[in-house]
């Protein structure tokens, strides 16, 4: 009898363990995933390229929240706010490493209290400029706006499209007027019609009217020529490799989230990443495909980014609006 004792209390202790494990096994619940942006915008069309594959592999929901307003910073505020439990995502630009030294409101450090888990598609952008421009390369552009005043659209402050231009302007040693927009299809309109001189924007944007002779296209921020853009150097290649910093969109979570959970989720956006039908959806997105990175690489970006865009602030008086 104490055998059998012995035996069944044995059996409970593995079965117990067994579902302590598959209790503990992540994910078991949904994911919410908030993007701070207004729904339908690039950041939120991005995240649910690697979502609608991630969900079905982990057999969960993953549900999408818009939370835009505050350049960014109410959708962040409230990641940054969750649970430790790496159940609640955040999907942001370069804006979470420079609203701090903008002088928001940001109540939080970029470097201290998110992990970055993994970049979901690099921002392609270009420097384009009206086909009527005498500017016809980089160089040229740099030249004239030495000799008289140059604007350009700011879709926002603190935007990937803001402060590469800013850092451009640094780098360049020019000046160049940022003329105010709610979004960059605007700033493609009125650079069209002449109101503009030069504007930096996403390649998706800009394609069309560059290789129908509207636009000229003097330079790429990345580190290869595009494919839709072939003929269009990089701007390592113009000459001005400090400027070629190009933005990503990228999956955060709260700090101290359990090292295992980031592990899995930091390997398994790293095999969407690698699937040949997501690669050509960023594409058609006028986005880069990013390669997996681990996190510590991860880690290693955020610190970098955010002390290059403090300086970048700095250096140019900077302020949010």
């Amino acid at each position: 009898m104490q055998r059998l004792w012995i035996v069944a209390i044995a059996l409970g202790l593995s079965l117990c363990a067994s579902a302590a494990h598959a209790q503990g096994a992540f994910p078991n619940k949904p994911i919410r995933l908030i993007v701070p942006y207004p729904a339908g915008g690039i950041v939120d069309v991005v995240s649910r390229v690697i979502t609608e594959k991630l969900g079905p592999m982990w057999g969960q929901t993953i549900i999408t929240e818009a939370r835009p307003g505050a350049n960014s910073n109410i959708g962040t505020d409230a990641v940054a706010k969750a649970p430790a439990d790496g159940y609640t995502w955040l999907i942001t630009g370069p804006a979470i490493t420079a609203n701090p030294a903008l002088g928001t409101n940001a109540t939080w450090d970029p470097k201290k209290d998110f992990t970055a888990l993994g970049v979901a598609a690099w921002s392609a952008a270009a420097i384009v400029v009206p086909a009527a421009s005498p500017a016809n390369s980089l160089k040229e552009l740099v030249a004239l706006a030495k000799t008289r005043p140059l604007n350009y659209g700011n879709p926002g402050t603190g935007s990937s499209i803001h402060l590469s231009t800013e850092l451009f302007k640094q780098v360049a040693g020019i000046n160049l007027q940022a003329i105010g927009y709610k979004g960059q299809p605007q700033i493609i309109s009125d650079l069209l019609g002449g109101q503009l001189d030069v504007a930096f924007a996403a390649t998706g944007l800009i394609t069309q009217h560059v290789q129908a002779g509207k636009l000229k296209a003097l330079g790429v921020i990345g580190r290869e020529r595009l494919k839709q853009l072939p003929g269009v150097p990089t701007l390592i290649e113009a000459g001005y490799p400090e400027a070629g910093v190009m933005a990503w969109y990228t999956f955060f979570t709260r700090a101290g989230a359990p090292r295992e959970v980031l592990e899995k989720i930091n390997a398994d956006l790293g095999r969407v990443l690698t699937l040949p039908e997501v690669r050509e959806k960023m594409e058609k997105l006028g986005a880069e495909a990013a390669q997996p990175m681990s996190l510590a690489d991860m880690g290693r970006m955020i610190v970098a980014d955010t002390d290059r865009w403090a300086a970048v602030i700095k250096a140019g008086n900077i302020k949010a609006e």
